[in-house]
């Protein structure tokens, strides 16, 4: 009966230790997990806002300001349009 005493006190204070290390690398894990789902809310929310500002920059109210201030263009207005008629003549043969 003492022998197996011998033999089970090291088999079981490995077994503990084991199981205590197999806590441990799980607490990290779950740790790693909680910061990477966060990191994905985070992202996320980025991503909405990015996507909510893209849509108010490409608004057609603002392009239209932009133009009229930065490029200086004006709506179209028949009394500044200028038509250019195009001849209706035929080709021109050619002489040799």
């Amino acid at each position: 009966m003492m022998r197996w005493n011998f033999l089970l006190v090291p088999v079981v204070l490995v077994s503990a230790l084991y199981l205590v290390d197999l806590q441990y690398q799980s607490r990290q894990v779950y740790a790693e997990l909680d910061r990477s789902r966060a990191l994905a809310r985070k992202l996320q929310t980025d991503h909405d806002r990015l996507q909510a500002l893209k849509r108010a920059q490409a608004t057609s109210a603002r392009i239209e300001g932009l133009a009229r201030t930065r490029l200086q263009m004006q709506p179209v207005n028949p009394a500044i349009t200028t038509y250019v008629a195009h001849p209706a003549t035929a080709p021109s043969a050619v002489t040799p």
